[in-house]
């Protein structure tokens, strides 16, 4: 049984030019949908607002349709065989209240029942942002015991988790960015880091220098430009950089930063610099998880999430999160 009769659609209307808008977005709203064969209906609780949504602005997403994200939700009704009515599950039809979906179809899947671990851990620590956090240290990275690691904007999702995987993974020193005094703070007494600094105080590779002057092992860079030429002049020889995603230019698609000025030390040092495309990597969701949710139910993590109530607010959320408003995983709760 429905708990409501609207369904209630973000839809993106024309491209940004730079920053968006919230006039760039509409809100519709249209009878909630009933399943066809092979089909659920899934009311959301939970949507998550992502970087990668900005790129996807561009041209990814197409005008004038219902928008694409990482969402959970409960089923309320079902034709699918394979998914119950009450079931939580995970699925990639967010921003919106209401959604039709298919087992096993873009990634949409049943989710365990962990006593102990809430459902937003599904779209923070144990999601797309985890998995990423995860996939770059283990697999990229070869991250091991002992290792000194740089994490840029360590105050956002993926720097989080990165932060808190890391410390499970008995790392030495990790120094985070950030964009705010506040949020250096938090990283060094909240979230497990030994250093932090403000990339508006100074060039970024003379703070990391500072923060880490003994240089670091590997480094996970989800900004780019003079944060990844940072990680690259502190760097020490053979050192990894994992390259999760380029926030310094995803409001100039047009104009891109110049690539970092000291890349050939990428070959003095005999570095390695790796992209990291989590779409990639979803056969470790099970690893990730195995690893994760015995620390997730005894308490030693908790997931970073920020959390923006009410269906209307995802643009103000959305916006939130690439104006560095949050700290973890910004996410939308729709629904109890």
């Amino acid at each position: 049984m429905t708990t409501s009769r609207t369904a209630r659609t973000f839809h993106l209307t024309a491209r940004p030019s730079g920053f968006p808008t919230p006039g760039l977005f509409s809100l519709v709203d249209s009878p909630v949908p009933a399943p066809g064969p092979g089909e659920a209906l899934v009311e959301n609780l939970q949507l998550s607002v992502d970087p990668y949504h900005r790129e996807e602005m561009d041209g990814g997403w197409e005008l004038n349709t219902p928008l694409e994200g990482r969402a959970v939700g409960r089923v309320i009704a079902s034709r699918d065989p394979g998914l119950a009515e009450g079931d939580l599950v995970f699925h990639r039809h967010g921003w919106r209240t209401h959604a039709l979906v298919t087992a096993g179809v873009l990634g949409t899947r049943r989710l365990p029942a962990y006593e102990g671990v809430p459902p937003d851990a599904h779209l923070s620590i144990l999601g797309g942002t985890g998995l990423t956090a995860y996939v770059a240290l283990t697999r990229t990275l070869e991250f091991r015991a002992g290792q000194d690691l740089f994490v840029s904007a360590a105050a956002g999702g993926v720097g989080t988790a990165v932060g808190r995987i890391a410390r499970l993974l008995g790392a030495g020193r990790i120094v985070g960015s950030a964009g705010s005094a506040a949020k250096v703070a938090r990283l060094t007494a909240d979230l497990g880091f030994d250093a932090a600094f403000d990339y508006h105080d100074g060039p970024v590779g003379e703070l990391l220098a500072k923060a880490a002057p003994d240089g670091i092992d590997a480094a996970v860079d989800s900004v780019g430009g003079d944060h990844l030429a940072g990680a690259v002049s502190v760097m020490r020889e053979h050192g990894r950089i994992a390259w999760v995603g380029a926030i310094a230019q995803y409001h100039c698609a047009d104009r891109p930063p110049a690539a970092p000025r000291n890349l050939y030390e990428v070959v003095e040092k005999s570095l390695r610099l790796e992209g990291v495309a989590v779409r990639n990597h979803r056969d470790a969701q099970g690893e990730l998880e195995d690893f994760l949710v015995p620390h997730l139910q005894s308490g030693r993590i908790v997931p970073d999430i920020t959390v923006v109530d009410g269906i209307e607010r995802t643009v103000d959320g959305f916006l939130g999160m690439l104006r560095g408003e949050n700290t973890g995983k910004m996410l939308i709760r729709t629904g109890e």
